[in-house]
């Protein structure tokens, strides 16, 4: 007999639960150009689970991701993410790849009232102002890693405003980062009325028109942050590298740091050397515990394959993510959940400062590192201030 007053969370079934397990979906690209990010998304949330599983679940359950392939592809997105949570029973998704595609996931996973968390995306449609109450994040937004390589070309290399352009990605990607720059030169003397913005096709290579702009540039443009997917930032700094030897290049995250540095590596070590990625994790080569930690799961969980800053990014949300499950106990729904994430003020897990949540801020860090390529296509940590 049920006692009257007993709450809802235990007596009724709870989407992508039972008492053995919890299920989370994602939606991301395991196929297509960009494949590399997708499967290091899914190690990072993989090493991360089964970490927590070999040490007793959450609160007596274990957790399986469910993962499913939408080639980053907007068109494919909503399929997939139907699939997830109507026929594969999810209770909610982590760790989704992109930013065109979160703007058809997001709005799926609203109307489900289903935890959206994680996403590998910098963009304002998972950092609404107020935020939707379903979405949360980890990492910084695309603005704040583009405004963070400004002022480094500004304070630290001393270029002129005038003398940066923008590479980016045609979609919401690449326009979340375009803004960064925007908002932050409109508080710089010396600045352009008009930045140089160079574009190229969502999904594609096809970046011969802005190496063409750039290199007519010659002379005027001495740097350059980029917005862009490994692919096309690699083919970009193929096609401008030899004309432009002293052109500076950063990019953001977002980028893959090693199926980066791997696709310039093969063209040769002038292509590496200098260029710069912003992080939203400490250096994968440290010492830190929780790079440790992580270091330690991926020798076991998925021997052989060597620390990645995406699949780092992904073992950090997925550890955030199983504290908020432990402290929402064994009897909990979606509302629960939520509310137990905003009341996460000071959450510690070394990464050299506190993570915080709250109803007005559904962003964990606002905090992004600096890393640059040497020639031989190793990252170093850098200074960005």
């Amino acid at each position: 007999m049920i006692a009257q007053n007993a709450p809802l969370a235990s007596t009724l079934p709870v989407q992508g639960m039972d008492a053995t397990e919890i299920r989370f979906g994602m939606a991301a690209p395991f196929s297509g150009a960009n494949r590399e990010s997708g499967t290091q998304l899914k190690v990072g949330v993989e090493i991360a689970f089964n970490q927590a599983n070999d040490a007793g679940g959450v609160n007596g359950r274990k957790l399986r991701l469910l993962a499913g392939d939408d080639g980053y592809e907007p068109g494919r997105t909503l399929g997939v993410v139907r699939d997830l949570y109507e026929k594969k029973d999810v209770f909610g998704f982590i760790c989704d790849f992109g930013s065109a595609t979160a703007e058809v996931a997001v709005p799926y996973a609203l109307d489900h009232k289903a935890l959206y968390f994680g996403a590998l995306s910098g963009a304002s449609v998972v950092r609404r102002d107020p935020p939707d109450r379903y979405v949360f994040n980890f990492r910084p937004s695309y603005a704040e890693e583009t405004m963070a390589a400004l002022r480094y070309l500004t304070r630290v290399r001393r270029i002129s405003p005038k003398e940066i352009a923008v590479f980016q990605q045609e979609d919401a990607f690449g326009e979340a980062g375009f803004a960064g720059v925007a908002k932050a030169m409109r508080n710089l003397p010396d600045a352009p009325a008009n930045i140089l913005k160079l574009t190229y096709k969502r999904n594609t290579i096809d970046v011969a028109d802005a190496a063409r702009t750039l290199v007519a540039s010659r002379g005027r443009i001495k740097a350059v942050i980029m917005v862009a997917t490994f692919r096309a930032a690699a083919k970009f700094i193929e096609k401008t590298r030899d004309s432009l030897p002293d052109m500076i290049y950063t990019n953001v995250s977002a980028v893959g740091a090693t199926s980066l540095s791997d696709e310039l590596k093969l063209l040769g070590p002038s292509y590496a050397d200098g260029v710069i990625v912003t992080q939203v994790t400490p250096d994968v080569s440290g010492a830190s515990s929780t790079v440790l930690k992580y270091k330690t799961a991926l020798e076991k969980y998925s021997p052989g394959l060597a620390p990645d800053y995406t699949s780092f990014e992904a073992y950090i949300d997925a550890n955030i993510l199983i504290d908020a499950l432990r402290r929402a106990g064994k009897n909990f729904d979606s509302e629960k959940l939520v509310d137990t994430l905003e009341s996460m003020h000071e959450l510690d897990i070394g990464l050299g400062g506190a993570l915080r949540f709250s109803d007005n801020d559904h962003q964990a860090s606002h905090k992004v590192w600096g890393t640059r390529l040497n020639a031989k296509g190793a990252y170093q940590p850098i200074d960005l201030e």
